[in-house]
């Protein structure tokens, strides 16, 4: 009974410091980056106020999910580093509680929070990110004139199968085009039909293939039997205007997980570096598990054997936090480079903080 109170006491001290963490490093994101960009919107394209409370509201999930590892921490520093000036581990100690059983409410906090974190990550981010980009663009940007961008594509789900697949090397502006077309028709989940184009063109209100070869597949596995056909002119069976067909193109911080496996997918079956997007994507999980790995470094490092200001636990979770940020653009860097696996690269700083976690703590205990 006594174990169970001591483990909300000190569940409930690192939990409000980890909140009161949430709080004040994302002020810090908002004020230096989030207030400058409204404030671009607002005097480079006269963006109103609701637009505006808007904007703000939708980037708080992308500012938020970044501090939970940097919270995570700090908690674990001034909760268990109050509670070491004050003696009461010292005291916990004496009654034969070990200090990983003392540990054991902040680091399953600090698990649960991952888990929460890749949640929100997942449902709650790439949804506020794509409803901040249709802010921007209709409400905000809406009489701007598309701009080229590479890789266009455009999918048709019925019942929640994909039935058409239309992808475009590039969409040039200026003309008005999109080179490299590719559309898939599926059946049953299996491609059925596919029509290539060296480009296709904006005329009319209707977009029209040019140059392009046309394969019906059967639905057997014999490749002699396909009929192949050629054409100078077709017509691609998308209303879409340019600027609708662009505005539609989410970003990497826009998908899901399973969208941006479906798009890397779609990028490798036509040979595109998607070490970008498999960059993103394995820090979905990386990101939002530093809340655990941080609570692991945190608990050990907030120990000191005298009384010390909580300035102490602010300097010491920023240089950890700094160190752990360097280490994650390097990797990140070494993904795209493709030097090392993606998956690697982009979990070794999670591994260094986990090997020094659990080296910390056994120094901790003795």
């Amino acid at each position: 009974m006594h174990i169970r109170i001591l483990d909300r006491y000190i569940f409930r001290e690192v939990f409000m410091t980890f909140i009161f963490g949430i709080c004040a490093f994302s002020a810090v994101f908002i004020g230096s980056g989030t207030l400058f960009r409204i404030a671009q919107y607002i005097t480079e394209y006269g963006a109103s106020v609701g637009s505006v409370v808007k904007i703000f509201f939708l980037s708080l999930p992308s500012v938020i999910i970044w501090t939970f590892p940097m919270s995570m921490l700090l908690g674990c520093l001034l909760a268990f580093g109050r509670l070491s000036a004050s003696s009461e581990i010292t005291a916990m100690k004496s009654c034969g509680i070990s200090f990983h059983r003392i540990s054991y409410p902040a680091l399953i906090l600090g698990f649960c929070v991952s888990l929460f974190a890749v949640w929100f990550n997942e449902y709650i981010v790439p949804w506020s990110n794509s409803a901040y980009t249709r802010v921007l663009n209709y409400e905000i940007k809406g009489n701007t004139a598309p701009q080229s961008q590479e890789h266009i594509i455009i999918k048709d789900i019925q019942n929640g199968q994909i039935v058409r697949l239309i992808y475009a090397r590039r969409y040039d502006a200026t003309t008005e085009t999109m080179q490299g077309v590719t559309m898939q028709m599926f059946e049953d989940g299996k491609v059925s039909h596919v029509e290539d184009a060296e480009y296709a063109k904006w005329d009319k209100n209707q977009w029209v293939m040019y140059k392009g070869v046309i394969y019906d597949i059967p639905k057997d596995s014999d490749e002699d039997a396909q009929h192949k056909m050629y054409f100078e002119q077709q017509i691609l069976p998308v209303k879409d205007s340019p600027g609708t067909i662009l505005r539609d193109q989410k970003k990497p911080e826009e998908l899901t997980i399973k969208e941006l496996r479906e798009q890397i997918k779609i990028l490798n079956d036509r040979y595109v570096n998607t070490k970008k997007m498999e960059t993103e994507l394995y820090q979905r999980f990386t990101i939002p598990f530093a809340s655990f790995i941080f609570a692991l470094v945190g608990i050990p490092l907030g120990l000191q054997p005298q009384r010390a200001s909580s300035s102490r636990g602010f300097a010491v979770s920023i240089i950890i936090i700094f160190v752990y940020y360097v280490f994650m653009t390097i990797g990140g860097a070494i993904a795209q480079s493709g030097a090392l696996p993606a998956a690697l690269a982009v979990w070794l700083p999670n591994i260094v903080g986990l090997i020094a976690g659990l080296f910390l703590m056994r120094q901790a205990a003795r």
